[in-house]
């Protein structure tokens, strides 16, 4: 015997029963049997969902529409479930099977759930961003994006920057209070990495994404937007980079011609060059959160740290607004000099099928926090050693070179940066140098790096960080506890 809950109910339908081959002899004996099948929900391995059916058969017609009269009416009033969605695909990321994997695996889906769907294939960079901003969404329920890391990007600058913009606030402002959007979006996988299906889902499964997009599943995500000089650069979710990740995603992106392999050589060739680079990490840690970065306690479905991290900071900001406690203007900056290989801001573990654990296991996907890595200057092999524990259960914290903290914000100022603003007359000799180290020599310090913002170049060296706790909200409910 099995139970499903109603909320995992797909649809019910009526079943013709005539001229069926039943292998049990009761159903033999049945002079008129009548039935209704269930779709709904089955689970499987790996945290991947399946369409089951089962069906039930009885000789009593009128019992058989009770049934289905009841079951129709429950399904009816789970009033979180989306009858509408405008559905973005990307016909060329990944393996560029976006279409196909759309066509085969979700449509059918959303055809059984009755959800009604509007589809956009992409054509160029942005058109799902642009568009967002033009066309009224009022008949919406939700989006959803069919593609990788990026093409999730695109439709989360898209939808942040419409709710703002309709709100009035000013994005530029590194201050500003964002707005929530009432809007879910949906990410059906079909990318090279899918980092943030990975860690909301557990799995890159597109049947799993469009079961939870079915059966309106709702997960609460933190946002951080990255300012340089009062003007936002773009919005994250999952990794901020500095120096190793940044490198390594501004020299794939001259060799996209290799296509996947081009994230592989050029991590070979990063790690051998080996470049560190000086700077400053300002920091406001994050008190209100009730977790820490080594706690190993993995955020999951229903996560109790981030209700009550949210719960914290909510009574934290009233309490500022009233004047009973101290505001970020006065609050205790943490300040770190050095030189670094890398730096690197998660706002979730990053996890992803080469990484199961992710860049920061105990990361929560809405406490309100990032977890802030620095990674620095050490040997070759001592980074390797580094790298090597990201790919397995081994704590990649555990060394004398790595720090990790919980902030909720933070700035980083490279000694280049710092360098050509202290004096006009030095800023020449600056920009010959730059000319020289373009191609810096291996274990050298490099002028500067670029930050890997989700998988997109940003070019400022210098940035102003800042959480915005639960901005958005995902088709999904975090990952489940086997």
């Amino acid at each position: 015997a099995c139970s499903v809950p109603v909320s995992e109910i797909i649809a019910v339908e009526e079943t013709e029963a005539q001229g069926k081959h039943y292998t049990s002899g009761r159903w033999q004996r049945m002079e008129k049997p009548f039935a209704f099948t269930v779709h709904c929900v089955k689970r499987a391995r790996h945290h991947r969902w399946k369409w089951a059916q089962v069906t039930f058969w009885s000789s009593d017609e009128q019992l058989c529409h009770r049934w289905l009269q009841a079951l129709r009416e429950l399904l009816a009033g789970l009033t979180c479930r989306p009858k509408n969605l405008l559905v973005f695909i990307n016909p060329f990321g990944g393996k560029g099977q976006g279409k196909r994997i759309y066509e085969r695996k979700v449509a059918p889906l959303f055809s059984l759930a009755s959800i009604s769907t509007d589809i956009i294939v992409t054509e160029h960079a942005n058109q799902a961003r642009e568009t967002l901003y033009e066309i009224s969404l009022d008949k919406y329920d939700g989006l959803v994006c069919v593609g990788g890391d990026g093409m999730f990007s695109e439709v989360l600058h898209g939808l942040i920057g419409r709710t703002q913009r309709n709100a009035g606030v000013d994005q530029n402002h590194p201050r500003a209070v964002l707005v929530p959007s009432p809007l879910r979006i949906g990410i059906i996988p079909a990318g090279s990495t899918d980092c943030v299906c990975y860690s909301t889902v557990g799995t890159n499964d597109a049947e799993t994404s469009a079961l939870h997009i079915i059966v309106g599943d709702s997960l609460a995500m933190d946002v951080s937007s990255v300012h340089h000089n009062s003007s936002l650069l773009r919005y994250s979710v999952s990794l901020l980079g500095y120096g190793f990740y940044g490198d390594l995603i501004k020299d794939s992106e001259k060799k996209r011609w290799m296509g996947l392999a081009r994230y592989d050589f050029a991590g070979v060739k990063t790690f051998l060059s080996h470049h560190y680079y000086e700077g400053t990490v300002s920091f406001l840690p994050a008190q209100h959160t009730v977790g820490s970065p080594r706690d190993k306690k993995p955020c999951r479905a229903g996560c109790f740290v981030c209700r009550q991290s949210k719960r914290q900071l909510e009574e934290e900001q009233k309490k500022a607004l009233y004047g009973l406690e101290s505001t970020e203007e006065v609050e205790e900056w943490q300040v770190i000099c050095g030189k670094f290989l890398a730096i690197n801001a998660a706002n979730m573990s990053c996890a992803c099928p080469r990484s199961p654990s992710g860049l920061s296991p105990a990361a929560h996907l809405g406490d309100g926090a990032s977890d802030l890595i620095l990674i620095r200057k050490c040997s070759r092999l001592d980074f390797l050693r580094f790298l090597v524990r990201l790919t397995n259960q081994c704590d990649q914290f555990d060394f004398t070179f790595v720090e990790v903290y919980r902030v909720k914000r933070f700035q980083f100022t490279s000694k280049h940066m710092e360098d050509e603003d202290s004096d006009l007359a030095e800023r020449g000799k600056q920009r010959l140098g730059q000319i020289c180290t373009d191609s810096p020599s291996c274990c050298c310090p490099a002028s500067g790096s670029s930050w890997n913002c989700d998988g997109e170049v940003l070019h400022s060296p210098s940035v102003e960080v800042r959480v915005h706790c639960q901005l958005v909200r995902l088709f999904a409910r975090g990952i489940e506890e086997p």
